[in-house]
């Protein structure tokens, strides 16, 4: 499974591309306010720190709009996706850009029909948001598991976006569920290596090698 970071702040991003383990970004209206930054600029910043794909989100709904805005989002950087929500112009602006070989994320997806229309429409990244589902006491994790059943039952190429992320549960869960991606806060992300009994076993394992006097570094 891919690890995405869904975030608006460049020095986040900065750190976990340094990392080695990351392999994409998420952008969405929200996180472009928090960050009190110009969004195109932001979008390009980001885009020069790493060269993975970069989620970047159109603010219209309606389709001839969408296409407008998704050239000036698109023409930033060749790694940019472009985001686009689960309706009917989104759908219809997800198929055009798919003609012109433009990668796309289909937002806001809440349903097995949803994703199904989405792949169809040729969407590169389909994200359920998970969370959001919980949050009105469903499973998130069903919907990533129905939608993999029927996206093996018919070979979509399209690939499962789990987002919403809310802990590390979700990730292991998304990832047994069968998500080809997870997009995840940056607390969440730097939670994922801890482990009490790492951190018990580490301290043993330095006490033990201080008290042999030891070094492995000669000179």
């Amino acid at each position: 499974m891919q690890f995405f970071i869904d975030t608006g702040e460049i020095d986040e991003i900065r750190q976990w591309a340094g990392s080695g383990l990351l392999d994409g970004v998420t952008t969405n209206p929200s996180l472009v306010k928090k960050s009190g930054r110009d969004m195109l600029e932001l979008i390009a910043e980001i885009c020069s720190v790493t060269d993975t794909p970069v989620s970047a989100e159109v603010a219209a709904l309606d389709h001839e709009t969408m296409l407008k805005e998704a050239a000036v989002l698109a023409d930033i950087a060749p790694n940019i996706v472009i985001k686009l929500p689960t309706t009917l112009d989104g759908l219809k602006t997800c198929n055009s850009l798919s003609q012109q070989n433009i990668k796309t994320n289909l937002t806001l997806c809440f349903s097995v029909n949803q994703a199904l229309l989405a792949a169809k429409a040729g969407a590169t990244y389909i994200s359920p948001f998970v969370g959001r589902l919980d949050d009105i006491n469903l499973d998130g994790m069903d919907l990533i598991r129905d939608i993999r059943i029927v996206f093996n039952n018919y070979n979509m190429r399209a690939k499962i976006l789990a987002a919403s992320i809310r802990s590390v549960n979700h990730v292991s869960e998304s990832a047994l569920a069968g998500a080809d991606v997870a997009t995840i806060p940056t607390s969440t992300f730097e939670k994922l290596v801890a482990h009490p009994l790492t951190d018990k076993g580490l301290d043993a394992f330095v006490k033990d090698w201080a008290s042999t006097g030891q070094t492995i570094l000669k000179g």
